[in-house]
Protein backbone atom coordinates (compact mmCIF):
# COMPACT_ATOMS: atom_id res chain seq x y z
CA UNK A 1 0.00 0.00 0.00
CA UNK A 2 1.46 3.49 -0.96
CA UNK A 3 0.83 6.80 0.98
CA UNK A 4 0.90 9.76 -1.00
CA UNK A 5 1.07 12.92 0.58
CA UNK A 6 -1.13 15.69 -1.03
CA UNK A 7 0.70 18.57 0.49
CA UNK A 8 -0.13 21.94 0.66
CA UNK A 9 -3.72 23.07 -0.45
CA UNK A 10 -5.54 26.18 0.13
CA UNK A 11 -7.20 27.16 2.73
CA UNK A 12 -10.55 27.71 0.37
CA UNK A 13 -12.46 24.88 0.46
CA UNK A 14 -12.91 25.79 -3.57
CA UNK A 15 -9.70 26.64 -4.23
CA UNK A 16 -8.39 23.31 -2.30
CA UNK A 17 -10.43 20.95 -4.48
CA UNK A 18 -9.59 23.00 -7.77
CA UNK A 19 -5.89 22.19 -6.94
CA UNK A 20 -6.49 18.94 -6.03
CA UNK A 21 -7.99 17.57 -9.31
CA UNK A 22 -6.02 20.01 -11.45
CA UNK A 23 -2.23 19.05 -9.72
CA UNK A 24 -2.22 16.38 -7.67
CA UNK A 25 -4.70 13.92 -9.18
CA UNK A 26 -2.84 13.72 -12.69
CA UNK A 27 -0.26 12.35 -10.31
CA UNK A 28 -1.94 9.34 -8.81
CA UNK A 29 -3.60 8.45 -11.87
CA UNK A 30 -3.64 5.83 -12.86
CA UNK A 31 -3.42 3.88 -9.46
CA UNK A 32 -1.20 1.39 -9.87
CA UNK A 33 -1.17 -0.31 -6.55
CA UNK A 34 -3.38 0.51 -2.92
CA UNK A 35 -3.39 4.17 -2.22
CA UNK A 36 -3.64 6.07 1.03
CA UNK A 37 -3.65 9.83 0.57
CA UNK A 38 -2.55 11.72 3.41
CA UNK A 39 -4.15 15.14 3.99
CA UNK A 40 -3.26 17.59 6.37
CA UNK A 41 -6.27 18.49 8.72
CA UNK A 42 -8.80 21.27 7.41
CA UNK A 43 -12.13 22.82 8.47
CA UNK A 44 -14.89 20.94 8.15
CA UNK A 45 -15.85 22.37 4.44
CA UNK A 46 -13.09 20.08 3.24
CA UNK A 47 -14.58 16.98 4.29
CA UNK A 48 -16.98 16.64 1.29
CA UNK A 49 -15.04 17.27 -1.29
CA UNK A 50 -12.17 14.90 -0.09
CA UNK A 51 -14.58 12.29 0.72
CA UNK A 52 -15.73 12.29 -2.97
CA UNK A 53 -12.70 12.50 -4.94
CA UNK A 54 -11.63 9.47 -2.69
CA UNK A 55 -14.89 7.50 -3.24
CA UNK A 56 -14.22 8.33 -7.13
CA UNK A 57 -10.74 7.19 -7.37
CA UNK A 58 -11.34 3.75 -5.29
CA UNK A 59 -13.88 3.27 -8.35
CA UNK A 60 -12.02 4.05 -11.23
CA UNK A 61 -9.23 2.35 -9.38
CA UNK A 62 -11.26 -1.07 -8.35
CA UNK A 63 -10.51 -4.22 -7.51
CA UNK A 64 -7.38 -2.07 -6.28
CA UNK A 65 -8.53 0.13 -3.09
CA UNK A 66 -7.90 3.87 -2.56
CA UNK A 67 -8.64 5.42 0.90
CA UNK A 68 -7.42 8.89 2.78
CA UNK A 69 -6.01 9.92 6.36
CA UNK A 70 -6.67 13.09 7.03
CA UNK A 71 -4.16 14.41 10.66
CA UNK A 72 -1.21 16.49 11.47
CA UNK A 73 0.18 13.76 13.47
CA UNK A 74 2.49 11.28 11.68
CA UNK A 75 2.44 8.42 14.01
CA UNK A 76 -1.46 8.58 13.79
CA UNK A 77 -1.38 8.46 10.00
CA UNK A 78 1.29 5.74 10.51
CA UNK A 79 -1.17 3.73 12.56
CA UNK A 80 -4.21 4.26 10.06
CA UNK A 81 -2.56 3.43 6.94
CA UNK A 82 -0.80 0.06 8.74
CA UNK A 83 -4.72 -0.38 10.00
CA UNK A 84 -5.77 0.23 6.07
CA UNK A 85 -3.24 -2.60 4.74
CA UNK A 86 -4.58 -4.89 7.08
CA UNK A 87 -7.98 -4.36 6.42
CA UNK A 88 -8.61 -5.70 2.72
CA UNK A 89 -12.64 -4.65 2.61
CA UNK A 90 -12.10 -0.87 3.02
CA UNK A 91 -12.13 1.24 0.23
CA UNK A 92 -13.16 4.87 -0.50
CA UNK A 93 -13.05 5.63 2.92
CA UNK A 94 -11.49 8.79 4.64
CA UNK A 95 -9.98 8.42 7.86
CA UNK A 96 -9.66 11.70 10.02
CA UNK A 97 -6.92 10.85 13.10
CA UNK A 98 -5.34 12.48 15.97
CA UNK A 99 -2.92 11.88 18.50
CA UNK A 100 -3.44 9.63 21.05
Amino acid sequence: MALFRVGPLPESALEAAAEFHGRVLPEVLPVAEDLVLVFARAPYDHRGWRLAAVQGLARAAAPLRVNAVAGDDEAAIAQAAEWLAQAPGITGQMLVVEAE
